[in-house]
């Protein structure tokens, strides 16, 4: 018979991972992936303890805690470096999964297609992960390491995400390709950062999910950008040879070529737009 634990503090939480549990935050995977048959795991609920909650401002950046909802997000004050990660907040399935799911749990599925995962690149965002042993950070580009993969070690959680402050106003945008508007699994992803000094940009960072394995940043792209003044020819300086990082593939949602100038479309308004 499967055991459920709630606990309602972190140390409450990292005690019981020294035996094998499956934690659960908003369930909108763990549940539709246990359609039509009983649930013969352990389940840890780790939506009762309030120190993985919520938004907080702090002097070199931001905490968001790990089961901090995309509904709640949404509704957070934030400055405009947070526009792309609330746009992106905005296209996780309808209102009800955006109420129940978080951020930890979409990175800790590590879908190629997870919506959060393309704007936290180009936050330049880092993950904590906290264990018996002790806590650890590292971005979140080294936390995915594949379809499904991540580097989350046995006893661990992820207990936060967080973003650093920019030295420059900065500004973000996020687009989604999918077969329809809304409710649809991504066809392709595009997030971009950018901060501007003196009407040009000073720093860029972009990067393009559901086109390989684990979202991507495109270097040679951000490369081309820094220095250029942020007008309407900035969408100009995207190339299809700046995608080199990406690995596309073919399925019944789009061919690997269609992706590729489906990214470079995106891309270019994605810069309008912020210009």
């Amino acid at each position: 018979m499967a055991d459920y634990l709630r606990p309602t503090n972190l140390n409450e939480a990292l005690q019981a991972l020294a035996h094998p549990w499956t934690v659960l935050a908003g369930g909108t995977d763990f549940y539709p992936a246990r359609v039509g048959r009983a649930i013969d795991e352990n389940v840890l609920d780790i939506t009762a303890i309030a120190a993985l909650r919520g938004i907080a401002a702090q002097p070199d950046g931001w905490r968001l805690g790990a089961t901090t909802t995309w509904s709640e997000l949404i509704d957070a004050e934030l400055p405009p470096l947070f526009d792309g990660l609330k746009q992106a907040a905005r296209e996780v399935g309808g209102r009800q999964i955006q109420n129940a799911g978080t951020l930890a749990g979409n990175l800790c599925n590590a879908s190629p297609a997870a919506d959060g995962v393309p704007p936290l690149l180009a936050l330049d965002a880092e993950v904590e992960l906290a264990g018996r042993a002790g806590v650890r950070r590292l971005p979140v580009s080294a936390f995915i390491t594949g379809n499904r993969r991540t580097v989350l070690a046995p006893g661990e959680l992820l207990v936060a995400v967080h973003v650093p402050k920019p030295g420059r106003i900065a500004r973000s945008a996020f687009l989604k390709l999918g077969a329809r508007r809304y409710l649809v699994i991504s066809i392709a992803m595009a997030a971009t950062t950018l901060e501007v000094e003196a009407d040009r940009i000073a720093a860029a960072r972009i990067a393009v999910g559901a086109c390989s394995a684990v979202a991507q940043r495109l270097p040679a792209l951000e490369a081309a950008l820094v220095g250029a003044p942020l007008d309407h020819r900035l969408a100009d300086r995207v190339e299809a040879a700046q995608l080199a990082p990406l690995s596309p593939i073919d399925d019944v949602r789009g061919s690997a070529g269609y992706r590729s100038d489906a990214v470079v479309t995106m891309l270019r308004r994605l810069l309008r737009g912020l210009a």
